[in-house]
């Protein structure tokens, strides 16, 4: 079954609201097994909105549509869908008291437009809503079917999981499942990877293998469709496997696993301990660390060693040093390193130091220049990078980078 999702609403087109709404339809009618090959935004205006619908109905088996349902003049989404099918509208009882308890029970004055919501197009199934005033509605054609929902995603959460997915169920059965699985990637630029599975890629099938781009990471999704989790599971599984035999050094967790969790994990399971001075990141590293529950049985301290009197002071960099190579050296990236360890009686001790912009640079060290470093029993060992971007974006690339060289020192130990 072929579905497009269509949100309704002038604000969404301006960027005034973020459409959550269409992120939670296509992630739900995704797992309930329907295929979602469109989505569609349109404004409050009669003659877009038609021919939006239009084109809808003429490729997608069901379409669903968020807001445009309330009490105002610029509701018109149940409107314009009656007029398309040539059923009239009439006020349905039950839906107005429903509207009329809820202005009740809350001691709220009703305006007469707040019936304009319980104006049904003839034939419709009417789906209630037990959060809001809107009620949802349901119209089957010969060819199609139209589920209009409400627009406030909490509405249309609960209406979607009390009366979409039982009516999805009961009109057209089960549609099996598509489920996916992300193996989550850093080290590797997208093409790079590409060409490490361009074969998998030219020929995949069932499974489906997409290359997704995400803040530092590439993230390969490997989506199956069959009758059971189980089954989509062991279609994928085959796939995964060649996968990660080819570029199982890059890929560093599945799913929801973020770096700093994995990394954790790995930290606890050897029980090591690890320790930071950060300078051009900002304790952005540490930070991530800590985003994780339990994150004190390894990270013993932390330190934003900004200035070159902190460097020498609390981190114990020589000024010797400082002096000959700069802040933003290899140098002083690793004495960082050791001068946290031994600072904070870590196992492993990280120093990180860069350029991230957008003054500061020179034609040696230009912005975009890092340098991480780590001591521990495997050695000291030092990165250079050159990121670009704005400085949010390198001090971003810097930590995802720290995380990852930690990741793969762990392994060492």
């Amino acid at each position: 079954m072929i579905v497009e999702i269509v949100s309704t609403g002038t604000e969404l087109l301006l960027g005034q609201i973020i459409n959550s709404n269409t992120a939670y339809l296509a992630k739900r009618l995704n797992e309930l097994g329907y295929d979602v090959l469109f989505q569609s935004t349109v404004g409050d205006n009669r003659i877009r909105m038609t021919q939006v619908f239009n084109t809808a109905l003429e490729r997608a088996d069901i379409i669903v549509t968020t807001g445009g349902l309330g009490p105002t003049q610029g509701d018109i989404t149940k409107e314009v869908t009656a007029g398309i099918l040539g059923r009239g509208l009439y006020l349905h009882q039950p839906s107005q008291k429903q509207i009329n308890d809820f202005f009740a029970c809350r001691r709220i004055k009703m305006t007469e437009n707040n019936l304009r919501q319980a104006m049904i197009p003839d034939g419709a199934l009417v789906l209630p809503n037990k959060c809001g005033t809107a009620p949802g509605i349901v119209l089957e054609t010969a060819k199609n079917t139209i589920i209009h929902l409400p627009g406030p995603p909490y509405e249309m959460e609960a209406m979607f999981e009390a009366s979409v997915v039982p009516y999805l169920e009961k009109r057209f059965g089960s549609q099996g499942v598509i489920y996916s699985k992300v193996l989550r990637t850093i080290g590797l630029g997208e093409s790079s990877l590409e060409e490490e599975i361009i074969d998998l890629i030219k020929r995949q099938g069932n499974p489906t293998i997409a290359l997704l781009a995400r803040s530092g990471e590439i993230h390969i999704r490997l989506t199956g469709k069959a009758s059971s989790v189980q089954e989509a599971m062991n279609l994928i599984d085959g796939v995964e496997q060649v996968i990660r035999q080819r570029i199982g050094q890059y890929i560093f967790g599945v799913d929801d696993e973020a770096l700093e969790l994995v990394v954790g994990r790995m930290l606890k399971g050897k029980r090591l301990t690890v320790s930071f001075a950060e300078s051009c990141t900002g304790g952005l590293v540490s930070s991530r660390i800590t985003d994780i529950p339990g994150s004190s049985e390894y990270l013993v301290g932390s330190v934003v060693a900004y200035s070159n009197a902190i460097k020498s002071a609390i981190v114990c960099v020589d000024d010797a040093i400082l002096r000959t190579y700069g802040a933003v050296s290899r140098e002083v990236a690793e004495a960082m390193a050791t001068g946290a360890r031994s600072r904070f009686k870590s196992d492993i001790g990280i120093g990180i130091t860069g350029i991230a912009g957008p003054g500061g640079a020179s034609t040696d060290k230009p912005v975009g220049l890092v340098y991480i470093a780590l001591a521990g029993d495997a050695g000291i060992e030092c990165y250079e990078h050159r990121f670009t971007g704005q400085r949010s974006v390198i001090k971003s690339r810097s930590a995802n980078a720290a995380l990852n060289h930690l990741r793969q020192y762990i392994l060492q130990l």
